[in-house]
């Protein structure tokens, strides 16, 4: 490996004779390119060593299980019966069900001695008819026979009736509102010792004392 890498320039004939020179030189110059390219020798008892590389791998853990997520009810997704929505079913129901109606509820016929005078008051000044049920004309037991009715107690339409109407009480026990009777006239007692009664023709309906003595008193009303 002497060989010099540097290679003499051969001057080159310019003139028209040196022409067939310029093709000589060329080749001359690729052959001493060649003798200069450098050359690599190697002893016949060299040992050649060569190691495989030993590459060892390892199986990566496996990734752990998954946790299992539990998913809580919430405010939306809570069960109907939770938050007080009604299912179909339910609601088809209800539907099906006509709804009740409140039953009225008749109340039961009652009166009080008090209510008796108040009625019986209203009609002072109507004229007397005989016959007369009616705030167009009133007889004795025509009158006393309308105010009870008013109260839903039904009595007797004649006086005579009107005697066995209740209890006969004493005159210390009398109250307002108890039938106050004779033989052939009623009427109704309002205490202290008076009472209504529709008494003659020609005289209206008023609130007067007694006009006759030993009266029969009888309690219709409790």
């Amino acid at each position: 490996m002497g060989a010099s890498s540097a290679a003499a320039v051969p001057e080159i004939d310019s003139s028209p004779s040196g022409a067939g020179t310029l093709a000589n030189v060329t080749a001359d110059t690729k052959r001493d390119s060649v003798a200069t390219s450098p050359t690599v020798t190697v002893d016949a008892d060299v040992e050649w060593d060569f190691t495989a590389a030993v590459v060892s791998s390892e199986a990566p853990p496996p990734p752990p299980p998954p946790t299992p997520t539990v998913q809580r009810p919430t405010a939306d997704t809570a069960p109907a019966a939770r938050t007080g929505e009604r299912t179909a079913p339910q609601q088809q129901q209800e539907q099906a069900e006509p709804a009740s109606e409140p039953q009225e509820t008749a109340e039961p016929a009652s009166g009080s001695g008090s209510a008796v005078v108040d009625i019986a008051r209203r009609y002072i000044g109507t004229p007397y008819v005989y016959g007369g049920t009616s705030p167009g004309g009133f007889d004795c037991s025509g009158f006393t026979a309308y105010v009870y009715a008013q109260v839903g107690v039904s009595i007797p339409r004649s006086s005579s009736g009107q005697r066995n109407a209740g209890r006969v009480v004493s005159a210390s026990e009398a109250r307002p509102g108890d039938l106050v009777w004779w033989p052939g006239h009623v009427g109704i007692y309002t205490g202290n010792g008076q009472h209504i009664a529709a008494r003659n023709p020609g005289t209206p309906l008023h609130e007067s004392g007694m006009h006759r003595g030993s009266p029969t008193f009888i309690r219709v009303v409790e």
